[in-house]
């Protein structure tokens, strides 16, 4: 006899997203769950990552709104000394791990199904086993696998691999045993950014690097993505200051650039990217001193001792190791309505800060019973890949937040949650800085959004 789920909702994905959404859901119902993944346990892409990845915002500011991830510290050594702590992937699995055991599973109203793939026939089938699970009629589905990026270690290099060359994805690079005479990396983001730096760390000469970056990005300044609300909001008023004073979108960056927001790695080059990861000086330091950088294109082809792109062909030391760091990442499917007919389709809602949102959501489903209000609360938030996109992603981003925040239920409980990079203290404990920052906000927000609309 085929086995129903017993639960009120199916949470699809044990990523951040589904897990933050489950810890709100249940500290505010008493809501059965059931969680199911196609992997082994609870992280998602963490549990695949590149060894030496790091979180690229501070450690606060990810995670389940109930338990903090880390230990809240500023670091207090290294080149990051005065920023707060970002947890590497063996940190966050384990984190994820702990908040599966200690509070979803032993609260009894939890259920995980791991090694198993969620069908349309609202059906479950297990990885392992074949066994088939019948999901109830009344289990209101949620899709926490929407945004799921895609990384290296799971998506084949984009480009065609001639025989004799050698192609790793970025995880490899830490397995290495024997030193190629050059390393080539493929890749404009984060990931890529990751992989030169950690090579440059452990003394590759930056000469025995070719940076092959189809587009040049924007990146946020770490130091003003803290959790600290005087200068995560100062950040935000400059950006609405900056907005209202630019003619364009390419202005916008430059201002934003000067005002010490955004950096981008060659100040020659205007970048066309905004996925707008964090980056801290000191990491911007050591990537500008690698001075071969190919700008043609997508990779095509990787030949021992060639490369082809989209726009010609570079020569490559012939043991050149090439590292695959071109995965798409962050996806982009249409902003669609959170609460639909068919399922709670987890996105973000503040301007970028997933865990937020999906926590969010979270939240106002066990609080509220009308799915047009919900949505009228909570719209979904693109994520940024263009310039035009990150004007889009933080106009509806702003609006959203003061459409939550008009709510005085969600606004304390926002304001109680350190994944909220804009969580205020009691207003007899804010500082004179933030009182400063708040009443900027309050001149130049409506003239920001304003001056995004027209932008964009």
């Amino acid at each position: 006899m085929t086995r129903v789920v017993q639960a009120d909702y199916l949470v699809v994905g044990a990523g951040a997203a589904g897990m933050a959404f489950t810890d709100a859901l249940i500290d505010h119902s008493n809501a059965r769950v059931a969680i199911v993944d196609r992997r082994h346990g609870v992280g998602g892409h963490w549990l695949d990552a590149y060894p030496f990845v790091r979180l690229h915002q501070a450690s606060a500011f990810y995670g389940v709104a109930s338990t903090l991830l880390g230990r809240g510290q500023i670091q207090h050594r290294g080149p990051e000394t005065g920023l707060h702590e970002r947890a590497d992937a063996a940190e966050i699995c384990s984190y994820y791990s702990h908040i599966l055991t200690d509070r979803m599973l032993d609260s009894d109203r939890v259920e995980f199904l791991p090694n198993c793939e969620y069908l349309p026939t609202r059906q479950i089938r297990s990885r392992v086993s074949g066994q088939i699970l019948e999901v109830s009629p009344d289990c209101r589905v949620v899709d926490a696998r929407y945004l799921s990026p895609d990384i290296p270690a799971q998506t084949p290099a984009p480009f065609e691999v001639a025989v004799g060359t050698r192609v790793i994805p970025v995880s490899d690079l830490s397995r290495m045993d024997e030193a190629p005479s050059q390393y080539v990396i493929v890749g404009s983001g984060k990931t890529a950014s990751d992989a030169c730096v950690w090579l440059l760390n452990h003394g590759v000469d930056a000469g025995n690097i070719c940076w092959a970056r189809p587009r040049d990005p924007w990146m946020l300044n770490r130091a003003v993505v803290q959790p600290d609300p005087a200068v995560f909001l100062g950040m935000a008023a400059d950006i609405m200051e900056a907005a209202a004073a630019s003619s364009s979108l390419e202005a916008l960056f430059l201002r934003m650039e000067d005002a010490g927001i955004m950096i981008r790695i060659d100040r020659t080059v205007t970048p066309t990217m905004a996925k707008t990861p964090t980056l801290a000086t000191w990491e911007l330091e050591l990537l500008r001193t690698i001075e071969n950088v190919v700008r043609l294109g997508h990779v095509r082809l990787a030949e021992p001792g060639r490369i082809t792109f989209d726009e010609g062909t570079v020569s490559t030391a012939s043991d050149a190791v090439v590292v695959h760091c071109a995965a798409s990442g962050l996806k982009y499917p249409p902003t669609i309505p959170i609460w639909g007919r068919s399922a709670i389709t987890l996105q973000p809602i503040r301007a970028g800060f997933p865990c937020f949102g999906a926590a969010l959501a979270g939240y106002v489903e066990a609080t509220r019973d009308d799915d047009a209000d919900k949505n009228r609360l909570c719209p979904a938030t693109p994520y940024p890949n263009s310039l035009a996109s990150w004007a889009t992603m933080n106009m509806l981003g702003t609006r959203a937040a003061m459409s939550f925040g008009s709510e005085p239920d969600i606004r304390a409980w926002a304001d109680g949650v350190a994944i909220n990079p804009a969580a205020l203290p009691p207003e007899q404990d804010r500082s004179s800085a933030l009182q400063e920052v708040l009443g900027r906000l309050k001149i130049q927000v409506p003239r920001g959004l304003a001056a995004l609309a027209e932008l964009v």
